[in-house]
């Protein structure tokens, strides 16, 4: 199904460039957040319900995924500051923001995504007394990509950046159908409960 993006502000979450290409294949629907060093509250907040996944390299390295998913890393090496420009391929749709506070819970989601488990207790033990925001994503692919020049404003730990006005308008559909969100979703959902 065919539908057109229509974002209020242009805004787009931050992500390692593996974890949006694993996003646009939908072999996830989660991000896990905890905030950027350079977050002006210092704590992760959810600054839009839509917005579009600017991939990066910041922080990504190949030892902090499972190991079926190295050549996402080796691959995708997009949003550095030596490049002229970055592909935005994708618009995130906020299902829910489940906060998890304790280990436990987090290995619980293990099956879900492609970072180590080591690398997401580090991620819930960083910033200890905030909890660990899992976004919950429908993943929309864009008709054709849209290049953004890139910019000093787009570099650094923050997890949101205001992208130009001018962005052109770009139909898109679902990478994942409906009945497959939800099944992905509720299993999820399941598996939090214990």
């Amino acid at each position: 199904m065919v539908q057109s993006v229509q974002l209020k502000a242009p805004i787009a979450l931050k992500e390692w460039a593996a974890a949006v290409r694993a996003l646009g294949e939908g072999k996830q629907i989660l991000v896990m957040r905890k905030g950027g060093i350079h977050e002006e509250t210092r704590q992760f907040q959810v600054e839009s319900d839509i917005f579009y996944l600017f991939p990066n390299a910041y922080h990504q390295k190949k030892e902090l995924i499972k190991p079926a998913f190295h050549a996402y890393v080796e691959e995708e090496l997009t949003g550095s500051a030596e490049q002229e420009s970055v592909a935005i391929r994708y618009v995130a749709r906020l299902a829910e923001d489940v906060e998890v506070m304790d280990e436990e819970e987090l290995a619980r989601l293990s099956p879900f995504h492609i970072w180590t488990d080591n690398f997401a207790v580090e991620r819930l033990k960083w910033k200890k007394k905030h909890p660990l925001h899992v976004l919950l994503l429908r993943i929309f692919r864009l008709s054709e990509p849209i290049e953004i020049p890139m910019s000093s404003d787009y570099l650094g730990c923050k997890s949101w950046i205001r992208l130009p006005d001018d962005l052109p308008q770009r139909e898109m559909e679902p990478v994942l159908s409906d009945a497959a969100f939800e099944e992905e979703r509720r299993r999820i959902k399941d598996a939090l409960k214990g």
